[in-house]
């Protein structure tokens, strides 16, 4: 079993049509979204929910009134104002750094874990997607990224799949981090833009770090073939290979719109360099 993840340093890059396009053209595999801050794979794989289960992380705290002596501790001890004079505690302003439990002299403050967020397993034409929802500022998006993994790769074992396709998360923060963890290839995508050909240097710089197989793909590579020979020469200076060169194509956009992966929505020449650069992965 190979655990393939596709990364971009940004957003915008295509890395979720590819992922989609993979999806479509592979076998034996179980997708992963770990962009659990937005995640939008769904959307091109149609899924039907199967599974539903809450993620919780994190606490807030919680004032017993019957409890409470209003000596004004817990609100002096906290620096995030999130206590107010009627002793009622704002849970968007609360951190969970738990002083206001260890200065209360009554025993009223409680810590309460919260619940994120939501991951799924579920069924799609192409096998089973996992995925996830985050809430609303929401933190410890790194840490629901590694229980969707582990879900999917649970699910690969068990039902002896080859492939596991990880579609992650932008930049290079704690999700792309956990999503990196212990895969066999790194696909970044990126763009001949200068905000695109910075950012996949940052990220090719934290699969390095980590000792993780690293393979750049070109997207919209004809819209600046200048900027494209540049992200050529950067690879090639850090001895990475450059697997594919993708054109630009409207019919990529209209795919979306469609909620279709793009391999099975045209037969345009993009479709079968994306299908040639499956197969260099596979």
């Amino acid at each position: 079993m190979k655990q393939i993840v596709i990364i971009s340093g940004k957003g915008g890059t295509g890395k979720t049509v590819l992922t989609a396009s993979f999806a479509a053209l592979a076998t034996n595999k179980v997708m992963v979204d770990c962009d659990v801050d937005a995640a939008d794979l769904h959307l091109l794989l149609q899924p039907e929910i199967k599974e539903r289960h809450e993620f919780r992380s994190g606490v807030t705290a919680m004032i017993d009134k019957e409890l409470c002596q209003e000596c004004g501790e817990c609100i002096s001890v906290c620096r995030f104002d999130a206590i107010s004079e009627n002793f009622i505690v704002d849970p968007i302003s609360c951190e969970g750094c738990t002083i206001c439990s260890y200065v209360c002299p009554a025993g009223a403050i409680t810590l309460e874990e919260n619940i994120s967020g939501e991951w799924f397993i579920s069924d799609t034409k192409y096998g089973p997607l996992v995925h996830a929802k985050l809430g609303i500022a929401e933190e410890n998006s790194g840490k629901l990224v590694s229980v969707v993994r582990q879900k999917a790769k649970e699910i690969a074992e068990k039902e002896n799949l080859d492939y596991v396709i990880i579609d992650g998360p932008p930049g290079i923060g704690c999700p792309v981090i956990a999503s990196l963890s212990n895969v066999d290839l790194a696909m970044i995508v990126t763009e001949p833009t200068l905000s695109g050909i910075h950012d996949m240097e940052r990220v090719a710089k934290v699969s390095k770090h980590f000792g993780i197989p690293t393979k750049v793909v070109i997207n919209k590579f004809d819209i600046n073939p200048e900027n494209s020979e540049d992200i050529k020469r950067i690879c090639q200076k850090e001895d990475i290979e450059v697997l594919a060169h993708l054109p630009f194509s409207q019919r990529v956009s209209e795919s979306i719109v469609q909620g279709i992966p793009l391999v099975e929505f045209c037969n345009d020449r993009i479709v079968e360099d994306i299908s040639l650069l499956w197969e260099r992965i596979r």
